[in-house]
Order: C-alpha cells, then sequence, then structure tokens
C-alpha cells in the first residue's frame, strides 16, 4: 500500500486496485482473526450481543466490498488485455475513484441489510454458536421465531451481489482468454496465462466458499467452519502473494522504496 502510494511508476489504475486490495485485506482479517485467536488461545471464548452484532456487520461490509472489488479488478485486466490503446482514457483516475466508491456504497447496504435482519431474530437461548464467528446461518440457527421470510431475504440479498459478480467475472474472462488465444506471442501468451490463472485461483478460493455458505438456507453443517477459514482467513492471506510478490514490477518498486526511503537515510 505504501509503495503504491509513494511509486510514481505504479500510479496505474491496476495497481491502485490492489492497494484497495490490501486494505480490505488487512481490515476484514482483522474482523474475525484476533477474536478466532483469543478463543483459542484462552478458556474465555464468549463475546457480547453488541460485539457479535459488530462483527457480523463489519464481516459482510469487508467482504462484499472485497467481492465487488476483484470483479472490478477482472474487469480492469479485461480492458488492459482486450482494448490496451484505450486502457488509460476508460481507467482514468475518475472511474477508478468511482468504481471504488460503488464498492463501499454497495457493500454498506449489503451489510447494513444483512445485520438490521439479524437483530430482528428472538433467541430463547442456549445463546451458544457453533462457529468461529458471529455469521447469519449461526445466529439464524440459533433463534427460536420464524426466519422463513429473513432467510429469503438473506439468500436474495447475497445471491444478488454473488450472482452479478459471478457474470461480470465470467464475461472479463472469457474476453481476455478469447483475446489470449488471439495471440501469436508465446511470451505473451505464458504472461496472460499465468495472470489469469493466478486471480481465477483467488476468485475461486473466496467465492467458492461464499457461494456454499449463503446461497442456501440457514442448515448447520459440520463442513462449515472449515469452509469458512478459506474466505475469511486463507483468501486474504494468498492474495498478497497472488497479486502482488508474483509480479516483477512492484517487486522492483518495493525493492527500489526500500533503498531510497529507509537505507539513504541511514547513510
Amino acid at each position: 500500500m505504501v509503495t503504491v502510494h509513494f511509486e510514481a511508476r505504479l500510479h496505474s489504475a491496476m495497481y491502485y486496485f490492489l492497494s484497495k486490495l490490501s486494505f480490505v485485506d488487512l481490515c476484514y482479517a482483522t474482523v474475525t482473526v484476533p477474536k478466532m485467536l483469543v478463543n483459542f488461545l484462552s478458556k474465555s471464548n464468549t463475546i457480547s450481543p453488541s460485539a457479535c452484532i459488530t462483527q457480523l456487520f463489519f464481516l459482510h461490509f469487508f467482504a462484499g466490498t472485497e467481492c465487488i472489488l476483484l470483479t472490478v479488478m477482472a474487469y480492469d485486466r479485461y480492458v488492459a488485455i482486450c482494448n490496451p490503446l484505450r486502457y488509460s482514457s476508460i481507467m482514468n483516475r475518475t472511474i477508478c475513484h468511482l468504481l471504488e466508491a460503488v464498492c463501499w456504497a454497495v457493500s454498506f447496504f449489503h451489510s447494513i441489510i444483512q445485520t438490521i435482519l439479524t437483530c430482528q431474530l428472538k433467541f430463547c437461548g442456549p445463546n451458544r454458536i457453533d462457529h468461529f464467528f458471529c455469521d447469519i446461518h449461526p445466529l439464524s440457527v440459533l433463534a427460536c421465531s420464524d426466519i422463513f421470510i429473513i432467510e429469503i431475504v438473506f439468500v436474495a440479498n447475497s445471491g444478488m451481489i454473488s450472482a452479478f459478480c459471478f457474470i461480470v467475472l465470467l464475461i472479463s474472462y472469457m474476453g481476455i482468454i478469447n483475446t489470449i488465444l488471439k495471440t501469436r506471442s508465446e511470451e505473451g501468451l505464458g504472461k496472460a496465462f499465468s495472470t489469469c490463472a493466478s486471480h481465477l485461483i483467488v476468485v475461486t478460493l473466496f467465492f467458492g466458499p461464499c457461494v456454499f455458505i449463503y446461497l442456501r438456507p440457514s442448515v448447520s453443517y459440520a463442513a462449515d467452519k472449515m469452509v469458512s477459514i478459506f474466505y475469511t482467513v486463507v483468501t486474504p492471506l494468498l492474495n498478497p502473494m497472488i497479486y502482488t510478490l508474483r509480479n516483477k514490477e512492484v517487486k522492483t518498486a518495493i525493492r527500489s522504496f526500500i533503498e531510497k526511503k529507509i537505507f539513504r537515510r541511514k547513510e
């Protein structure tokens, strides 16, 4: 994030969104991982109702932002590969800021709807959550009120974002693959396929578990807890390695930034 901000060579749409993805991953992991570690390392694994609802809100807020941001990044790669001559004019600074604002706004409304509906649930006890963190399904299973209508809204809300993002991702990568196949340069083919493959790995690890968890009724499965680890811990962990540390330009910029800002100051 710091390197993208200070290094002029990284002032493009691709790296702008990469820095935003890094920020979202940092916040996203902070919502669940610290509390999970406290629960694992201590005998006290309780959470207050207000803290639980807060965790639920920010979990869906940052997860929704990452979901839409990954889609925006796929569109950015589509424009860069399929329409390179107009890339700078299409993905200008104004459009980047607008797309980022859309990510945050849509995610906020998605999360606030999920949170308000969860607050409508009535709990009669025992209030023991069979999960690593507070989420919709673990809380819905504990509810003693009728949750049929709420479940429909839950699935529809998550479904709209997932379906829209999936369609845009599918169209983007189909266009990218079609353009790659028309390229005769072996070096260009290898680089493009490597980029697409790494992006698709992240998308699969993030969207696959999300679809399994959220696009179904509130039925508790033994696999839910392990599946949830993929999109809350594994994906934020892998994103820097897949998107950034495999990128030669970013590694060169980081090395240059460290040499200029740290080592030269010591001299």
